[in-house]
């Protein structure tokens, strides 16, 4: 396009003017050598004149913006943490796995609030707004906070490569304590009796043996299973953490898997159905199974919870039990050895034990001091009758 020159009006740091065969003002500056154009949106001098003005001062105080940044939406940074997940992920399943679950997060909700605002215009009060009207839908505070993780995630990655100069600060709710439900042993064995097909009765197996989670099963190979050597073997990246973990098999445990392998090649799927499609989705199949074992209210992660629990009251060390188990801090491990009224029996119990031991020792010189004093019966004194 072309100026009309006679048009333009010189200012001091800039300069305004109009294309041809436009009715608004644009004003024109420069940051660091580079031409920046902006339409003032106004046919009005004076408003270009203004703007102009407030890009000066900006300028001075280092709080100018790119015009090209401040278009950039907030679903903009959105769908660029969406790509993020799927290129810098471990492995390319967990990638996809984590941008198809942001993606509903983002269609199912976040979507509607926020997809049309600039991100230089989202503000804290706008997102707590959001929590607001959330916790009105009956969305509870985990997974409104999920909600926000997600955006402030974008935000920062966004920062990071230089689109936005500014994160607004995120709302963080307080959450409900982490469910304390777990799988008892006769518990356990009544879903595995009820567990008709093999693969779903070698993923609970595992699942309640190892504590494991769902993607890191449901990801299994045949090649990390070495039926020699009696081993499991996940590998760096393709865990929560990242880190690799290796387990013996014990003797069950080996026998379903084993069959499980029969016939498969080495980079099949562990856990496949019985027309050999891999286990994608086992909801219905959980549902079921709980159901046919009457245990409605249990889920899967419980048996999570379960084999951390067990590792724990059955002595082993809790840094080789995280290492079973895949917790990589305490704090987190901590969380499922839940502690339940069988476990405060037990302690109860062994206390008794204990006090038991203890009186045994000192029993005979207990007993000798009293035979010596001619102490023959525990003699307890009368009860004092207080007057009225």
């Amino acid at each position: 396009m072309t100026r009309d020159a006679k048009q333009r009006v010189p200012c001091i740091k800039g300069s305004i003017f109009k294309f041809k065969g436009s009715n608004n003002w644009w004003i024109k500056y420069y940051v660091n050598g580079e031409r920046v154009l902006e339409s003032s949106g106004s046919d009005d001098i004076a408003v270009a004149q203004k703007l102009l003005a407030q890009r000066n001062a900006e300028l001075l105080t280092d709080t100018w913006n790119d015009p090209k940044k401040r278009k950039i939406t907030v679903a903009d940074l959105y769908h660029a943490l969406e790509t993020d997940y799927r290129i810098n992920a471990p492995t390319v399943a967990i990638g996809a796995d984590k941008a198809t679950r942001a993606e509903r997060r983002w269609k199912a909700r976040l979507e509607k609030h926020f997809g049309h605002i600039r991100a230089r215009a989202l503000t804290t009060d706008t997102l707590n707004k959001y929590v607001v009207w959330a916790q009105g839908e009956g969305l509870t505070n985990a997974t409104i906070n999920r909600d926000m993780a997600a955006l402030r995630r974008a935000f920062y990655l966004a920062q990071e490569a230089g689109k936005i100069e500014r994160v607004p600060k995120f709302p963080h709710l307080t959450e409900a304590n982490p469910r304390s439900g777990f799988v008892e042993e006769a518990q356990f064995r009544k879903l595995i009796s009820n567990a008709k097909e093999l693969w779903l009765r070698a993923l609970v197996t595992t699942a309640y043996t190892f504590g494991w989670r769902k993607s890191e099963l449901l990801n299994l190979r045949c090649k990390q299973v070495s039926l020699t050597e009696r081993t499991i073997t996940l590998n760096p990246g393709e865990t929560k953490n990242d880190e690799g973990r290796w387990v013996p098999l014990e003797e069950d445990l080996f026998v379903l898997l084993h069959a499980l392998l029969i016939g498969k090649k080495g980079t099949d799927f562990v856990f496949t159905r019985n027309d050999g499609s891999r286990v994608r989705d086992y909801r219905d199949d959980w549902t079921a199974l709980c159901k046919a074992a009457d245990l409605p209210d249990l889920l899967f992660h419980d048996l999570r919870r379960s084999g951390v629990r067990n590792m724990i009251r059955r002595g082993v060390q809790q840094k080789i039990a995280m290492l079973i188990s895949g917790h990589k801090t305490p704090s987190v491990f901590q969380r499922y050895n839940i502690i339940d009224e069988t476990d405060i029996r037990l302690a109860v119990q062994k206390i008794a034990a204990g006090a038991k031991v203890e009186q045994a020792k000192i029993g005979q010189s207990v007993g000798r001091v009293a035979f010596e004093n001619g102490a023959t019966t525990l003699q307890i004194p009368a009860p004092k009758i207080l007057p009225d």
